[in-house]
């Protein structure tokens, strides 16, 4: 989600009442039919929230900030564990905040990032988080250099890579991190400019993945990837279905691509990108269409906890794994 002024609340408004919103859409992918994988229910998150950051640690999923039911920002902390299939609360964020993105270094976890504010309006953030695990505290890093929400965030050669989001408009920016000395440098930004995007490492590389303008703009299928030795990004092979609000996971030699938001819809679409036929491929759809979400690998599972189950707000504590 993005902010919206009157005119695109009277539109939205004008169209629920036509009885256009909440439509599904799947993928226009071909579809693996030989071996699509499957979905597993699991322990639903203690809170339903939704634009939350998403990151694995030590084996265990962390689900952190977002909006809740209310459609106000929280700090609320919570981590799965796969192998019990329980939940349990952490120490919360120093505020609340809702579109950060979270990656981790060497078993250190950080948020970058996000929006303070509610339903009524936003603010773009530069704040940084680092979690220890061993106090279960919070501490401050350097801030972002460009406030900015709905970024993607991966870890890269030992340091943070911050690309897109969104302060006042759709941002290319391009940020890195190097937790000694703690700073953060420009680098080559991203050739489009979105937010609500996804971002993985893979091959050694760092895929920038779909996103939007804004909630009622352009809707991205452009897969850019950027090479840390030559400095520079290249152009990857599109996504069969443009939205924002997705989220992505690697496993094995794999890039998975999940759920998503469009003007008026949401998405069920579950993509993979194979390396061999250098294609995306449907896989099972997502049993509970979902925007607004994190993916995290641990094991042999991708869990997506979390998110909007219709397009704005509509928190849901639902959370499923894929199993290829």
């Amino acid at each position: 989600m993005t902010r919206r002024g009157p005119c695109v609340t009277l539109a939205l408004a004008a169209m629920i009442l036509a009885g256009c919103l909440g439509k599904t859409t799947d993928s226009t992918a071909p579809v693996d039919i030989m071996s699509p994988g499957t979905w597993v229910p699991l322990a639903p998150m203690p809170t339903a929230r939704q634009e939350v950051a998403v990151a694995e640690v030590n084996g265990r999923v962390f689900v952190i900030g977002g909006f809740g039911p209310d459609s106000e920002a929280v700090a609320t902390v919570e981590v799965y564990d796969p192998a019990t299939d329980r939940w349990e609360t952490r120490a919360p964020l120093p505020a609340p905040t809702h579109h950060a993105a979270a990656a981790v270094i060497d078993g250190r976890l950080f948020v970058v990032g996000g929006y303070s504010g509610g339903r009524v309006s936003w603010t773009p953030l530069r704040t940084v988080y680092e979690y220890d695990e061993a106090r279960t505290s919070w501490s401050t890093r350097a801030p972002l250099r460009q406030a900015r929400g709905g970024l993607a965030v991966v870890a890269l050669g030992g340091r943070l890579h911050a690309v897109g989001g969104s302060g006042d408009s759709a941002s290319a920016a391009h940020e890195v991190y190097e937790p000694t000395p703690d700073r953060w440098t420009d680098a080559p930004p991203m050739p489009t400019a979105r937010d609500h995007l996804a971002a993985v490492v893979f091959q050694g590389k760092l895929w920038a993945i779909g996103g939007r303008t804004s909630f009622v703009g352009t809707q991205f299928t452009n897969v850019e990837i950027y090479h840390p030795a030559a400095n520079a990004w290249s152009t990857g092979i599109p996504l069969p279905t443009a939205r924002g609000g997705l989220a992505a996971a690697v496993l094995g030699d794999r890039v998975y691509v999940f759920g998503g938001e469009a003007p008026l819809r949401i998405f069920s679409a579950n993509e993979m990108y194979e390396v061999a036929g250098n294609r995306w491929i449907g896989k099972d759809p997502m049993r509970t269409p979902r925007h607004g979400i994190g993916a995290a690998a641990v094991g042999n599972r991708i869990y997506v906890p979390g998110g909007g189950t219709q397009p704005g707000y509509a928190a849901t504590n639902v959370n499923e794994a894929y199993v290829p």
